[in-house]
């Protein structure tokens, strides 16, 4: 199946977070972003907290959730 076949549709993954690398539990194409609830598609995903097991869409958003949060909250 790819991009193109008729009934495709994008399904959010189950993503375990590490320390630099993440585990899929659950396939899908995208990742939840925590703080604006933007889909990130997982070949863009690159900024999570381990602790929260939360997804950011970009360095911004990551700030924001830590400024929020605190680092580990």
């Amino acid at each position: 199946m790819n991009l193109f076949d008729k009934g495709f549709a994008p399904t959010e993954a189950v993503i375990r977070y590490l320390d630099g690398d993440y585990v899929v539990l659950k396939p899908g194409t995208f990742a939840r972003c925590a703080i604006t609830g933007k889909p990130i598609p997982l070949d863009e995903l690159f900024y999570w907290n381990v602790d929260r097991q939360e997804a950011y869409a970009d360095a911004t958003v990551a700030n924001t959730a830590f400024e929020r949060f605190g680092l580990g909250a």
